[in-house]
């Protein structure tokens, strides 16, 4: 949808005109170039910048984009609209007041709105009421009741973002990566992550504006700094004029509000003033920032703007969908979307009585599905006792759901019997010998592992014949991974020849089985965000451990490696590292981390409870569903679950046997 960011150069040229005034094209106050902290600090803008010699006329300015910034002027400084409280050059303001930003807000001052515009301020700001809190006394009662409903919200969301601030108090993305010299797996390997398909060439040594924090001056200023390394969607930045010396640098989300490109304070009537511990440094800093900033790369002017766009969902509560029982794989139940956190969704099962049964999972995941289409291809499907939508609820439109690619069946395909390999859904980190137990429509298949199978189908699991999580006969052998025999097989080492030929079965075809790898970008030992499917509404720091073709062992940082998962390289469930600070999910610490903490005796009880997860899931869901069965529960055999789709070109390599 959105073409590659190019990051723009910035080109310097000379201006011939004779007199520019005080403020240049990098929004810089030429105040800041010798005046001491205290001086600057304790008087107005307006007794400083009248001290301020004029610009030489042969002060450089800038080109960014095509658009040349100027030098607006700065004898009556900075002002703030009293209407919306924009902040901006004085002489750009409207009216000889230079009250306003603009004629809408003149007026809108003047208006009934301009008591709306007040008490919304008062509630963002959090400061004590004025003289101007009392035309709130004249509201009527509806809006205040409004206003106070606002403000009630507004609080309870301070009060979420603190609880998840506390809850990952002590673990840093960026400590962690520094002290350990780790290496962030690129945001461009995650092509369904926010800007992931228009990262462009964002990189070391980008400059941006932003805050200076190693100031004393009253207001928020800012200053350019260059991206020393880039983790995911963190930038460890150092301010200009600091060289070599690192004492300053910090890191930050390259997405945040607060990073923008050269250019931005100039555009946008903001000061740019020099860190206070190297303002001794030079006493030119314009001219250090045009020599510095020639030919240098900075964002594109549109950034900020894109990343807004790349994070909007179109998935919306109370949609309606298909997806697959939590409890029971073999099966598909109707659930509702509850909210929506960075493409992720929290599903409620439609008939949960408390709004308690839920399920997470991404909106382009292959578990979810339209309504009706467990009907449409031949999957089981449980109905609901609830007769008729509850209001407000409506059937998400089909064009929403990830695609599958198409395939022929007419000819050779697929059939009842057939042997191959398959990650075991109830122990990802295992690849299993397994058997096709029934062929859906639309290259859907129904899949059994071998040895622990019960005779109705009921721990039958659904994938795509393009699944990424099915493998031909032979493939753990030929690159090396550890195949899983049939439970009971006592002939061991497992060897596929013997096998098909005890149990009479032949192996699938080799050519049906997806053999794209696309340049996924992946290297062994990246740093990312990942789900933890065994429980997944939780997303991990982790970390990829082996590559083979499209096939990732992912490995959860802190964890013992039997809780690994082996997941496809275009997985909507791995994200960069900062997804989860930048939509405002919770991110998991590693394991040993969390028992440091005072948490150590939790985390242990965690590591058992999920390792009986693992080791007696299946059972459990075998026997749920026989006596569910036996109920007389109704059921009809329908739908299933798809792995992610696959582009690329590869061959896999399989060893043929006499």
């Amino acid at each position: 949808m959105f073409g590659k960011f190019s990051s723009k150069r910035l080109t310097i040229e000379h201006s011939s005109q004779s007199e520019r005034i005080r403020r240049d094209s990098f929004g810089m106050f030429d105040g800041y170039d010798s005046c001491s902290e205290d001086t600057s600090s304790s008087s107005s803008s307006e007794e400083s910048e009248e001290e301020v010699a004029p610009l030489p006329s042969n002060l450089p300015i800038i080109k960014n984009n095509g658009q040349v910034y100027t030098y607006p002027d700065g004898k009556s400084g900075m002002a703030t609209c009293e209407m919306c409280g924009m902040v901006g050059v004085r002489d750009a303001f409207y009216s000889k007041t230079k009250r306003f930003c603009s004629v809408s807000c003149s007026r809108s001052y003047s208006s009934n709105s301009k008591k709306a515009s007040i008490l919304a301020r008062l509630q963002v700001t959090g400061k004590p009421p004025t003289k101007k809190a009392k035309v709130l006394q004249k509201q009527p009662l509806v809006a205040k009741l409004a206003a106070y409903a606002q403000y009630q919200a507004t609080l309870q969301n301070q009060a979420k973002t603190k609880a998840a601030a506390v809850s990952m108090e002590g673990f840093s993305w960026g400590n962690y990566i520094n002290s350990n010299s780790f290496i962030a797996a690129p945001v461009t390997c995650f092509k369904h992550a926010p800007m992931g398909t228009c990262w462009g060439d964002i990189s070391e040594n980008v400059r941006v504006e932003v805050p200076n924090t190693d100031c004393s001056l009253p207001t928020k200023v800012f200053w350019i700094a260059g991206i020393v390394k880039l983790a995911g969607y963190n930038a460890l930045l150092r301010y200009e004029g600091f060289e070599n010396d690192s004492g300053l640098d910090f890191w930050c989300n390259i997405c945040g509000s607060d990073i923008h490109p050269v250019g931005w304070c100039a555009a946008s009537g903001k000061p740019l003033v020099p860190p206070r511990t190297i303002q001794h440094k030079y006493t030119n800093w314009k001219a250090f920032l045009v020599k510095r900033l020639t030919g240098a790369k900075t964002l594109p002017p549109d950034f900020s703007q894109k990343v807004s766009e790349s994070m909007q969902y179109p998935f919306k509560p109370c949609m309606r969908v298909e997806v697959v029982d939590k409890r029971h794989l073999c099966r598909t139940r109707v659930a509702v979307v509850e909210s929506v956190i960075g493409g992720r969704l929290r599903l409620v099962y439609e008939d949960s009585e408390d709004r308690t049964d839920d399920f997470w999972c991404h909106m382009h995941s292959p578990l979810i599905h339209h309504i009706g289409w467990s009907r449409s291809i031949g999957h089981r499907f449980k109905r609901s006792d609830i007769t008729k939508k509850q209001d407000g609820h409506f059937d998400t439109p089909p064009h929403l759901f990830a695609k599958v690619k198409e395939v022929d069946q007419s000819g050779e395909w697929f059939k009842e019997g057939m042997k191959l390999e398959a990650i075991d859904p109830l122990n990802l980190s295992t690849i299993c010998v397994a058997t096709i137990r029934k062929v859906l429509a639309d290259g859907f298949l129904m899949i059994g592992i071998d040895g622990s199978e019960a005779a109705d189908g009921s721990d039958w699991f659904c994938y795509h014949a393009t699944s990424p999580s099915i493998f031909p006969v032979g493939f753990c052998e030929i690159n090396m991974i550890e195949l899983t025999p049939p439970r009971g097989y006592t002939k061991l080492p497992f060897k596929w020849f013997d096998y098909l030929r005890e149990t009479g079965s032949i192996a699938a075809p080799v050519k049906l089985f997806n053999k794209d790898v696309p340049n996924h970008g992946f290297r062994v030992g990246m740093k990312l965000e990942a789900v933890d499917l065994m429980e997944p509404r939780l997303i991990c720091v982790a970390t990829v451990t082996r590559i083979i073709h499209r096939l990732l062992r992912i490995h959860f940082d802190g964890w013992e490696e039997e809780y690994d998962q082996w997941v496809d390289c275009e997985s909507p469930d791995l994200y960069p590292v900062g997804w989860c600070q930048l939509t405002g999910y919770q991110l998991q610490p590693p394991a040993s981390q969390s028992s440091r903490e005072s948490q150590s005796g939790s985390s242990k009880q965690k590591k058992k409870a999920k390792s009986q997860q693992y080791k007696g899931h299946k059972k459990m869901t075998t026997l749920q569903l026989k006596e569910e069965l036996i109920d007389g529960e109704d059921y009809n055999f329908l739908q299933g679950a798809s792995d992610q789709e696959s582009n690329g070109s590869a061959n896999f390599y399989i060893k043929q046997e006499p």
